[in-house]
C-alpha cells in the first residue's frame, strides 16, 4: 500500500526543482523500468506496480487508481520506478577517436528523449547540452528515451571546455545548417562533434563560430520547411556511421 506522503513525493518529482533537490526522478513502463534495473549507472530506489509484477526485487503494490495519481502519463502504465540521479561523470569522451553530439537549446522533451535513443542505437555514448535544453530527467524525456538514458551520458556543464578542446586539437565540429554542404557530398570524419540546433531557430551564433564543417540533409522536393530535430539527428548519425564502415572496410 502506498502512503499519502509517498504519493506527494512522487508527484513532486514532475517538477525540475524537486528532482534536483532530492536527486530523484521517475521512470514509467515495463521496458524502461527493466532497462534501468539492469543499469550499472542508475540506481533504482523503489518500484511501484499495479497488477502482477514478477521482478526479482521488492516493490509496493498499488491500485490502478493510485497509479493514476502518481503517474505523469495520460494513460498510466502498470509499473513505475523511482530512480536516483547519478553523479555527473567527469570523464569526457576522446574526440580524436569518437563522435559525440551537441544539442543547442532543444526544448521538446520528446525530441530529447528520441535523440538519446538514436544516440544509443548508433553507439554514441556522450551528448553535450546547452543549459537551455530541457532537463534529461523530465518524465517525458525519460519516457521517450525508452531506457537508453541508462547507456548514454548527458553533460550540461562541460560544453565550453569540450568545444575549446576541439578547436585546440583541430577535431572536426559539424553543424546541421540549412546552408551547409550536402551530407551526401561531404567526407565525414569518424570522430569529433555534431551540433544539432534548436527546433525553431537552429544553431545559435555562439556555437556557430565553432563549426568547422556545416552540413545539411538535402531536400528532393522542397515542400517541407525543415525536418524534426530527432529525425534529422537519426539521418545524420546514420550517414556518419556509414562513413565509418567505409573507412573501417
Amino acid at each position: 500500500m502506498i502512503s499519502k506522503a509517498q504519493i506527494k513525493l512522487i508527484k513532486s518529482l514532475q517538477q525540475k526543482k524537486n528532482r534536483e533537490q532530492m536527486h530523484l526522478f521517475i521512470a514509467e513502463g515495463k521496458k524502461i523500468v527493466e532497462e534501468l534495473l539492469q543499469s550499472t549507472t542508475i540506481e533504482v530506489v523503489h518500484v511501484y506496480a499495479s497488477g502482477n509484477y514478477f521482478g526479482n526485487r521488492p516493490f509496493t503494490q498499488v491500485t490502478e487508481e493510485e497509479m493514476k495519481k502518481i503517474s505523469a502519463l495520460t494513460t498510466p502504465p502498470n509499473i513505475m520506478a523511482i530512480c536516483r540521479i547519478p553523479q555527473e561523470n567527469a570523464i569526457l569522451p576522446d574526440l580524436q577517436k569518437e563522435l559525440a553530439l551537441v544539442l543547442d537549446d532543444i526544448r521538446d522533451p520528446g525530441n530529447l528523449g528520441s535523440i538519446i535513443r538514436i544516440a544509443d542505437w548508433f553507439g554514441i555514448k556522450h551528448i553535450f547540452c546547452t543549459p537551455e535544453c530541457v532537463d534529461v530527467y523530465n518524465p517525458k524525456v525519460v519516457q521517450a528515451s525508452m531506457g537508453s538514458i541508462a547507456r548514454v551520458q548527458l553533460d550540461y556543464k562541460n560544453l565550453r571546455s569540450i568545444l575549446s578542446e576541439c578547436a585546440e586539437k583541430q577535431s572536426p565540429v559539424y553543424g546541421a545548417k540549412l546552408d551547409g554542404t550536402s551530407i551526401l557530398k561531404e567526407k565525414l570524419s569518424t570522430h569529433g562533434l555534431l551540433i544539432i540546433g534548436n527546433e525553431s531557430n537552429g544553431i545559435s551564433p555562439e556555437l556557430t563560430k565553432y563549426i568547422t564543417n556545416a552540413i545539411k540533409i538535402p531536400s528532393y522536393q522542397g515542400g517541407a520547411e525543415s525536418l524534426n530535430a530527432a529525425m534529422a539527428t537519426a539521418i545524420l548519425c546514420a550517414e556518419f556511421r556509414r562513413e565509418a564502415m567505409r573507412t573501417e572496410g
